[in-house]
């Protein structure tokens, strides 16, 4: 399989993330995927925003799932962009998209869409939560995932198998040969985040990562010629 380059909250390294601006950006950039992160707002739409509140990201504050779909809308989330749900993203882009859910909940309210909109071939899920991985491959067949972690060991692995994963996707300042050769060993695919520099480039090409998640487009044009 190619080396993937997957665009972290669209191009969130220069654009506003998790808006369409950063997704189309991301896509104009030739990433090869865009990764994303859902929430659910108080009356059950699926939102595009990383944190559980508004604070960092927009010119309000509070819970995102203390706020409406329309109050939501009404926030600035960075040059004049909007707060989108999840189906704005499907058509402003074509890219395969990689989204990431918080709980069980958002994973109910996406497996409803996947199954409405037929998303199992463009759409792959991902997780810190062993529970709302489980969930989603439950309810939608064939349905590909991926458990994220940040601080783990080779317990990563075994979680991800348990949890029907066929991804890992690891943050690399923990990541050891040890972690990847158990990961191999399960036939799960493997991708490092966050992928910045060109020691981070060098050092999931030396480990013979699968992929990267990147906050920079930059990373697609040389990670082809990085050994």
């Amino acid at each position: 399989m190619n080396f993937l380059t997957i665009g972290h909250r669209g191009v969130m390294g220069t654009e506003p993330e998790n808006t369409l601006r950063s997704f189309v950006a991301a896509q104009q950039a030739g990433l090869d995927v865009i990764e994303l992160d859902l929430h659910l707002s108080k009356d059950g739409a699926l939102v595009v925003m990383h944190d559980t509140d508004v604070d960092r990201t927009t010119d309000g504050t509070g819970p995102i799932a203390e706020k409406t779909l329309a109050e939501l809308r009404a926030l600035d989330a960075g040059r004049g962009e909007r707060v989108p749900v999840f189906e704005e993203v499907l058509e402003a882009v074509r890219a395969p998209l990689q989204a990431e859910i918080k709980d069980i909940a958002a994973a109910r309210a996406l497996a409803e869409l996947m199954l409405k909109r037929d998303l199992v071939s463009r759409v792959e899920v991902s997780s810190f939560h062993d529970e709302a991985i489980a969930e989603i491959t439950r309810l939608v067949p064939g349905v590909r995932t991926a458990l994220i972690g940040s601080r783990y060991g080779t317990d990563i692995v075994e979680r991800a198998v348990e949890a029907g994963a066929a991804t890992v996707c690891l943050n690399i300042r923990r990541l050891t040969l040890e972690v990847v050769e158990q990961a191999r060993k399960a036939d799960l695919r493997i991708i490092g985040w966050v992928v910045n520099t060109q020691d981070h480039l060098r050092l999931v090409r030396a480990l013979q990562l699968d992929g990267a998640t990147t906050d920079y487009p930059e990373i697609k044009r040389t990670g082809r010629f990085t050994a």
